[in-house]
């Protein structure tokens, strides 16, 4: 029975982590036909906070669990740590306008380290010496996923840029998840998270798009920061129906429902390592429908990256 139940969470996490590795593939073909990175992550939220939103009035209505009530305090700290999902989305689909969807999801990889430094900071000491081979074996691995090492290969460093950003955002959503409100229903703190980061990208709506459009005051506030006038027009709402259901069900329903259901099946450990799934799995589906050229120095590195993964993961029993 217990074997059945660790299978069964394998299954989910890995379905959850499959799910968010399509998402940069679906980004990069709606950047192709003409769409915005704030018509993408509005679509994208607007969707997913309110397919959310029905499936906690579901809850509430039919489900038998019942779960303790958020408190206003926690209710201002998942608002405040949903920002960090909203710049996450946001700082990775900005990535891939300049970097292939390869190299950027191994950018967003690099949140592995980010949280060992994140967790030895909040705690006030070193990393145990297992993790911090793993971030040694994290950034070689990385230096041969992106290819840089390659004199013929050159990366636009605002790509470098926003995927690293990507990265320390999704450290912070991850390590806010796992201890605000522990006690709460998954889909409440969910659509609270939700929440926050649609304000994120509302006001990225606002100040990189519609606003420019509308007032000639913000027009000119936003030619000092970007140099790309096409996306000063209107919201196209098309936006909804050919890529907005489609990413608000893979990158924010589906995955959090899955992986609240499958970690605590699988644990915490073998969770996080069927997680890393997702990196192969935006790999995959970049070379077969974007034509991505992998190369296998590449694919050594996301190898390399994978193992470090696992490494910082396994029991420590079975290192000794």
């Amino acid at each position: 029975m217990q074997q059945n139940n660790v299978l069964k969470g394998v299954i989910l996490v890995g379905l959850g982590a499959s799910f968010y590795g399509m998402l940069a593939t679906f980004v990069k073909l709606a950047y192709k036909e003409g769409y915005t990175t704030a018509e993408v992550t509005t679509s994208q939220f607007v969707l997913g906070i309110l397919g959310m939103l029905l499936l906690n009035l579901y809850q509430a209505k039919f489900s038998k669990k019942a779960y303790p009530s958020i408190t206003a305090v926690d209710k201002k700290k998942l608002l405040l740590a949903g920002t960090s999902m909203g710049c996450t989305s946001l700082f990775y689909y900005l990535a891939v306008q300049y970097i292939n969807v390869s190299v950027a999801i191994v950018l967003l990889m690099q949140s592995v380290w980010i949280s060992v430094v994140i967790e030895a900071f909040i705690k006030k000491e070193l990393p145990s010496l297992r993790k911090m081979i793993s971030v040694a074996i994290v950034l070689a691995g990385t230096l041969l996923a992106t290819n840089i090492i390659n004199q013929d290969i050159a990366m636009d460093w605002r790509g470098i840029m926003w995927g690293l950003l990507a990265a320390s955002s999704f450290a912070t959503t991850m390590f806010a998840a796992n201890t605000i409100a522990t006690y709460a229903s998954p889909l409440r703190k969910t659509l609270f998270m939700l929440c926050g980061g649609g304000i994120i990208v509302s006001l990225f709506l606002f100040f990189g798009q519609i606003g420019p459009y509308y007032f000639d005051g913000l027009k000119a506030f936003y030619s000092n920061f970007s140099d790309n006038p096409a996306n000063i027009r209107a919201f196209d709402f098309s936006i909804f129906i050919k890529y907005g259901l489609i990413l608000s069900l893979f990158g924010t329903i589906l995955p959090p429902i899955l992986f609240n259901s499958g970690f605590p099946k699988a644990g915490l450990g073998l969770g996080s390592i069927i997680s890393s799934m997702e990196l192969p799995v935006s790999v995959a589906m970049a070379f077969i429908l974007l034509d991505e050229k992998v190369e296998a120095i590449q694919w050594c590195g996301i190898a390399m990256i994978l193992f470090a993964i696992v490494l910082m993961n396994l029991p420590q029993k079975k290192l000794n």
